[in-house]
């Protein structure tokens, strides 16, 4: 590790030292070096709605948001994320006071540091189902806390989670559980009856959970159920959500959280020293997509579904077995039958071999040996880019 001149101590923080380049910054630097196809870091390759660009355009025009936006989030928007939640999950009963319940903040990401920033005390542990989205594990690092990976692993039907692992990992440190479903990267969707087992668990054990529900539209395989709207939830669970990921805008970092009065004013405390606000102009083209009719999200649905299915049957013609992908960008794929085992080396090579990028699952677990053979693709491209994709893979058979 790099020291100052005459220093014995390392530059950078010892809650990070085992934290390098995300590898998603590596493998798109690996794809924009060798020309290759990116199918491993997950964004569209195409521009959101024109109606909500259009609506971004329009408020920077208007000077709406091109000074600091309030602390929370603009109004319209808080108000927007309220209606969501109403509209999608009121007939479970979730619904929040976009007054007090609703915090708007610098995407997804950020919203998970503050949450576990804000949460935390040096020494409570985390129970994150591996594996887990890399920010994940550097989030509770520099919060001080204990990450506790529980596996999902992979069957014929999709990847499930352990009940007995679950409640193995609770112990009385335990502070949190941190949920992300739809998953990435396995693209699982937790069942009810895992969901309810986790609910129960926070229950019994007086447990908070804070969920990264990103993926929520992006379900082809049965139905988004919030954690929240389980019974006892409400008043516990941190509910993580943003605009990237629907409105094909990740670029924009526009993210909000849902939860109690107390919980949303904890996380708050965190954040103002965070990002302070951003995203001015974003935050009111945002209100306005949550507003879209349902046919857009049917239609957003639809079109991704397609894709999982064609770039599916392209990885198994070409020989990876595929695991089925119930929500999210992401298939993911065991590279065994290729005779392959080694995921980390199979993506380094990926590109001189056929002319793709994809991403290991390995970096995503505690237990690297688990995902040692499984390799992640996006499927959020272009259809003619998920072709071209496929006709390369080929090569590898």
């Amino acid at each position: 590790m790099s020291r100052t001149p005459g220093s014995p101590r390392p530059l950078l923080n010892s809650r990070l030292s085992g934290f390098g380049t995300t590898i998603f910054a590596e493998m798109s630097a690996l794809a924009a070096k060798t020309g290759a196809l990116n199918l491993g870091q997950g964004f569209p390759d195409t521009d959101g709605p024109e109606e909500v660009r259009e609506a971004a355009v329009r408020a920077i025009r208007d000077g709406r948001g091109n000074q600091y936006p309030p602390g929370p989030g603009i109004p319209e928007l808080r108000e927007a994320v309220a209606e969501h939640q109403h509209r999608f999950y009121g007939h479970l009963g979730l619904s929040y006071d976009p007054e007090t319940e609703v915090l708007v903040t610098a995407g997804a990401t950020e919203a998970l540091a503050a949450s576990l920033l804000a949460l935390l005390e040096p020494g409570d542990e985390v129970i994150a189902l591996e594996p887990y989205y890399d920010s994940y594990a550097a989030c509770i690092a520099m919060a001080g806390g204990r990450r506790v990976p529980v596996t999902l692993r992979p069957s014929d039907d999709g990847y499930h989670l352990d009940l007995d692992e679950l409640r193995d990992a609770v112990t009385p440190r335990t502070r949190l559980i941190l949920l992300n479903s739809p998953h990435n990267p396995t693209g699982s969707l937790l069942t009810e009856t895992e969901l309810r087992a986790v609910a129960a668990l926070c229950t019994e054990h007086d447990l908070l959970a804070v969920t990264d529900e990103v993926y929520e539209h992006l379900v082809y395989t049965g139905s988004h159920l919030p954690l929240a709207s389980l019974p006892g939830m409400r008043e516990r669970t941190v509910t993580i959500s943003s605009a990237g990921k629907t409105w094909s805008v990740t670029g924009w970092k526009v993210g909000w959280v849902t939860s109690t009065p107390a919980l949303v004013t904890a996380v708050r405390s965190a954040k103002q020293f965070l990002t302070y606000v951003s995203a001015g102009p974003f935050q009111y083209a945002v209100a306005e997509a949550l507003r879209l009719p349902d046919a857009y999200y049917h239609d957003l649905r639809d079109d991704l579904r397609a894709k999982r299915d064609l770039l599916s049957r392209g990885l198994a013609d070409a020989g990876f077995r595929v695991f089925p992908s119930s929500g999210t960008y992401f298939v993911t794929t065991d590279i065994r039958p290729l005779g392959e085992n080694d995921g980390p080396a199979f993506c380094l090579a990926l590109p001189e071999r056929c002319g793709v990028v994809a991403v290991p699952n390995q970096v995503f677990y505690d237990h690297a040996e688990e995902g040692a053979p499984y390799v992640r693709f996006a499927f959020c491209k272009q259809r003619e880019v998920l072709e071209e994709a496929s006709a390369r893979l080929l090569a590898l058979g």
